[in-house]
């Protein structure tokens, strides 16, 4: 295989990852998918998480434009499929993505608003335990995890930036940030039935551990009964090298 074959192929597989990783963008039937959204909140970005999506809403203030990405394995900027897009007015009156411009490009879609201030809503999907998504507005954030479901724990959970403030309302956990300094805000909950299962098998490690070294005591104990048993470690007192010179010498 000659190194021109090689370049060939290495192109090849540029191409296919760059389709594969920019993708499209969302469609008009996705962003006009019909979404209810709580518009009641004070902070300037706002996401309520559920078993496989969640919402954001984002305070407007004097904007006309609003950009919304994700990033991938490679630290590379695409656009976030979002769908459900809506915008409330500040007099209250909500409109759907037919009142935006949705433009869509390698690494981002970008959105001309109805209006310049307002809140900015939309649904985006997610996979497993764990939102991650960059700050797209400044200062104040708030998260609201799904029921039975918490953040604490190390090992089963992981909040990024620091300096959040936790409470539980109506059963859901909520985090809030007064001003989130950072560029990607981080959150991964577990269920609280998974304290149970974490519980269980540290239980289980540490019965492991503790037979374990009681089985090692035993050996331990029984390879020296049978050293005893066999006269390794016992002294003989009538060792010649221990009675000293014969008599008439010394």
């Amino acid at each position: 295989m000659n190194r021109r074959y090689l370049a060939l192929c290495a192109l090849g597989l540029v191409v296919v990852l760059t389709g594969c990783l920019g993708g499209g963008g969302p469609s008009d039937e996705e962003l006009n998918q019909n979404a209810t959204y709580d518009w009641n909140t004070t902070a300037n970005g706002t996401l309520w998480i559920s078993a496989d999506s969640y919402k954001s809403v984002y305070r407007i203030d004097n904007r006309t434009h609003f950009s919304v990405y994700q990033r991938d394995a490679f630290n590379n900027r695409n656009p976030l499929p979002i769908r459900a897009l809506k915008f409330r007015y500040p007099n209250g009156t909500v409109v759907n993505a037919t009142a935006f411009e949705v433009n869509t490009n390698d690494d981002r879609t970008r959105m001309k608003l109805p209006n310049r201030d307002g809140r900015l809503a939309f649904t985006a999907e997610k996979n497993g335990k764990s939102v991650r998504t960059p700050t797209f507005a400044d200062g104040s954030y708030e998260v609201v995890l799904p029921r039975s479901t918490n953040v604490g724990i190390p090992l089963l959970s992981r909040v990024n930036p620091g300096g959040y403030e936790r409470d539980r309302v109506d059963g859901r956990v909520h985090l809030r940030w007064s001003d989130a300094d950072s560029d990607t805000l981080l959150v991964e909950y577990y269920l609280d039935r998974d304290i149970l299962i974490f519980g269980g098998f540290f239980g289980l490690l540490l019965l492991v551990a503790v037979g374990g070294s009681a089985y090692y005591w035993r050996q331990i104990r029984t390879l020296e009964k049978r050293r005893e048993e066999v006269g390794l470690d016992v002294e003989d007192e009538d060792d010649p090298r221990d009675q000293g010179p014969p008599p008439g010498m010394g």
